[in-house]
């Protein structure tokens, strides 16, 4: 089994990897060395900081070996094909999970190699992230009936909180500028793979979508790849930024969410950043809780 989509999971499986993530972080879950002797593999395109320590930290405490590749030393569908990369790695490692540009790369990966594959981010979705943002929601309160308020892009982090949430019982409202709509395909397939009772919506109109809401979530405007269109998403994002008054609009006690990094002043306000009810750094804890769980689902 991959994980290149957060749908791979399917939902049983999904509830499956939040309940052992949930286990992992509060005792540990007797897993100290669940997965003796396997190699896994993280290759990273793009620059990262919490999904390198935390994948890498999550490998060892398992008790497994981290074998970290970045792009300059594989020239992934440049120095080499990406089906040759991906024969090649399967012959040595247990589990495969990169951090690429192109989605598209990730699929071919899967269909060339028999290890698991895994997504630590791609354009089109980030599905581990989801996971640990889930983690982070049902610690505050349960996730069947729960509401996330998304302001900002309809990006890779927004398409697979979509398709987690849906999956898990809990409505996304999305609030994003026309145009940064996330794909059609993407709410489709989440409508699609939806729990009884789950409302899916995009608009305009940030009010419309944090309004009562048990949390609020948002992203970067520019991310990376996307440099030479900061300047106009600055412009056209303005309007979306998370502070106290939109923050204010959320339920009693709702809950503050970002993936990290955060441009403070920018899609947030330093004073939602740092809110007593934000849990920003929960939520980037729970992504080595999150991935470790999701290693024993597709490695143990």
């Amino acid at each position: 089994m991959d994980f290149v989509s957060v749908t791979d999971l399917g939902s049983e499986g999904l509830a499956q990897v939040l309940t052992s993530a949930a286990a992992v972080k509060a005792d540990g879950g007797g897993v100290a060395d669940a997965l003796a002797g396997k190699k896994v593999g993280l290759f990273f395109e793009k620059p990262s900081t919490r999904t390198r320590v935390s994948c890498e930290v999550a490998t060892i405490e398992l008790g497994a070996t981290p074998v970290v590749l970045k792009q300059d030393e594989v020239g992934l569908g440049k120095r080499e094909a990406v089906e040759d990369v991906a024969r090649t790695l399967d012959r040595y490692l247990d589990v495969l999970a990169l951090r690429v540009f192109r989605h598209t790369d990730l699929e071919t990966i899967a269909a060339n190699a028999a290890a698991p594959v895994i997504n630590l981010l791609s354009d089109l979705e980030h599905p581990c992230q989801a996971a640990a943002d889930l983690q982070t929601l049902a610690e505050a309160r349960p996730l069947e009936g729960a509401v996330i308020g998304f302001v900002g892009d309809g990006n890779n982090v927004c398409h697979s909180l979509l398709l987690a949430s849906a999956m898990s019982g809990v409505s996304v409202r999305v609030a994003c500028p026309p145009g940064f709509e996330p794909r059609d395909d993407v709410l489709s397939a989440a409508r699609a793979a939806a729990a009884a009772g789950v409302e899916l919506s995009v608009t305009h109109d940030i009010a419309e979508a944090v309004q009562g809401a048990d949390a609020v979530y948002t992203d970067v405007w520019a991310s990376m790849g996307q440099e030479d269109e900061t300047a106009d998403r600055l412009r056209t994002f303005e309007p979306f930024r998370v502070d106290e008054a939109v923050f204010g609009m959320a339920g009693p006690e709702a809950i503050f969410l970002h993936c990290l990094p955060a441009h403070r002043g920018e899609e947030v306000t330093h004073e939602v950043l740092e809110h007593e009810r934000s849990r920003v750094f929960d939520q980037a804890e729970n992504r080595l809780h999150a991935f470790k769980a999701i290693l024993l689902h597709l490695a143990a």
